[in-house]
């Protein structure tokens, strides 16, 4: 697709690790960067407050929540790191995880734990999965009285696995237990509305599947919680001596963390734009039948199999590729190499993925050619 700058020489399947952005969201971007230079004193001091809350504003109708509930962050790692400080917990606590979280979240609550004393509890959903239900059942068998925080990815980055986080938000909330909710790749890819949601705590980044650029994300933070979330960077935006003051203390205290450029935050509205013009429901609808095509016409070769039923997953899709015994890193070099293939090769517990992401500038041919790669791959493993 021609929006894009990617290289036509690559067959490009791996939109979910860091997104791809359209020419002219890269040109908004890049305005922003030269506001900045020009006159970076009256940019920085006297219009980006005003410039952030517009932004702040789009995000914020786009994901169904209130401008001053979320601020922006430059990826969901830093908002986890956030909340695995601040919350108080300690020893006899327990944050219930699933066993699909994304390495850099879940390392930064388990280096917390060793810091404040309490445990970190992986609970298993076994693959494949069956039903929303039988999964919330699943996850809920290892909450305790001991569980403080609940943990979890809205659609996993390893397994590409769509959760049921609005049930569990829900049973949460009415057992007395925090939820926080990585929707790294959700906002873009699916709906989400934060309001109806009912997590307390939710982050997301927006250069995935909203196609802004790298190194934009949001944390949002349900208003009656906020006075619970110290920031992870203390600026000038905190104390009595504090020189920023926005809507409240929470975007007070978390907006502005010190000197930085922040134009990929800017970016996002001109993002979600080109989202509401070009990805319409119909475009997205048909990266949907792409990733599906490709993992039904994969899993009918022999040594390769699918992971999930069609309702669990949208423009990311799985194939186990354990049985061709192969290498990781070999199958990924190979996929690339041989095939100009840029597909992630995942080693998930003691089996091995294949993940196919597919967007707005994804063809049939890029499929076809996953496919035979594959074929001929599987013929000589």
């Amino acid at each position: 697709m021609s929006d894009f700058l990617l290289d036509p020489e690559v067959t490009f399947l791996n939109h979910g690790s860091f997104g791809a952005c359209p020419k002219e969201v890269l040109e908004d971007y890049q305005h922003w960067q030269l506001q900045l230079e020009r006159q970076p004193v009256r940019f920085l001091q006297r219009e980006l407050p005003t410039l952030l809350a517009d932004a702040r504003r789009t995000v914020a109708e786009f994901l169904g929540a209130q401008p001053h509930e979320l601020v922006f962050v430059s990826n969901p790692t830093f908002a986890a790191n956030t909340i695995a400080r601040c919350l108080p917990l300690g020893p006899g606590d327990e944050v219930l995880i699933t066993d699909h979280e994304y390495g850099a979240c879940r390392f930064a609550f388990q280096y917390a734990a060793e810091q404040k004393g309490f445990r970190v509890v992986q609970q298993a959903i076994t693959l494949p999965v069956e039903s929303n239900e039988a999964i919330v059942d699943e996850f809920w068998q290892g909450v305790n009285e001991n569980t403080k925080l609940i943990f979890m990815s809205h659609i996993t980055s390893s397994t590409a696995l769509t959760l049921p986080v609005e049930a569990i938000c829900q049973r949460a909330r009415e057992a007395g237990i925090f939820t926080m909710i990585d929707g790294a790749h959700a906002p873009g890819q699916i709906p989400v509305h934060l309001g109806k949601l009912g997590a307390d705590f939710y982050t997301a980044t927006c250069h995935k599947w909203i196609c802004a650029p790298k190194g934009s994300g949001i944390f949002y933070v349900r208003e009656d919680r906020q006075p619970m979330v110290d920031p992870l960077v203390v600026g000038w935006g905190w104390g009595p001596e504090k020189t920023f003051h926005r809507e409240n203390e929470f975007v007070s205290n978390h907006e502005w963390l010190g000197t930085h450029d922040p134009a990929p935050f800017l970016a996002v509205p001109a993002a979600i734009a080109w989202q509401k013009k070009h990805f319409t429901d119909e475009a997205r609808q048909k990266a949907w039948d792409l990733v599906r095509s490709a993992v039904d016409q994969a899993s009918q070769i022999e040594g390769i199999q699918r992971v999930h039923p069609n309702d669990f997953f949208q423009q990311m899709g799985l194939i186990d590729v354990t049985a061709l015994k192969l290498e990781s890193d070999a199958l990924k070099t190979r996929l690339y190499d041989n095939y100009r293939i840029e597909a992630p090769v995942i080693r998930w517990q003691d089996r091995m993925f294949i993940r196919i992401s597919a967007h707005a500038y994804t063809t049939e041919q890029d499929i076809a050619t996953f496919v035979n790669a594959m074929r001929e791959i599987a013929a000589n493993a």
